[in-house]
């Protein structure tokens, strides 16, 4: 009895499918860095994916991670981005609440490097 070619490459399309909605990608590993989230992720010991939180240990610091996604990409890798909001926590948020990023903060706000007080 012979197949059709077409029920078959239809068959084997719905079955990749189905599977690429249930895999889920880490934003420390290479192949699917994102910035923000893997800094949270090793930071908080796991990260959200899709509203659903997956715990991970991260044995290494974040740079790290950063440096292994720089020379992959440097050396011809291709990333595959996550859409916008994959790692979100439920209600919406990226990374942890109240976390100022850059300069010091109020600790340095009052401050100035001229020396005329």
């Amino acid at each position: 009895m012979k197949k059709s070619a077409g029920v078959t490459l239809t068959v084997v399309a719905a079955v990749g499918l189905a599977s690429c909605g249930r895999s889920r990608r880490d934003p420390c590993d290479q192949y699917s860095f994102d910035e923000m989230a893997c800094q949270d992720a090793v930071r908080s010991g796991g990260y959200y994916y899709r509203g659903s939180w997956f715990p991970m240990v991260y044995s290494n610091p974040y740079p790290y991670y950063y440096d292994h996604y720089r020379t992959y990409v440097n050396s011809g890798g291709r990333v595959i981005a996550a859409p916008s909001g994959t790692y979100a926590r439920p209600g919406g948020v990226t990374s942890s609440p109240g976390v100022e990023r850059g300069g010091f903060g109020s600790t340095g706000a009052g401050h100035s490097s001229g020396g005329g007080e």
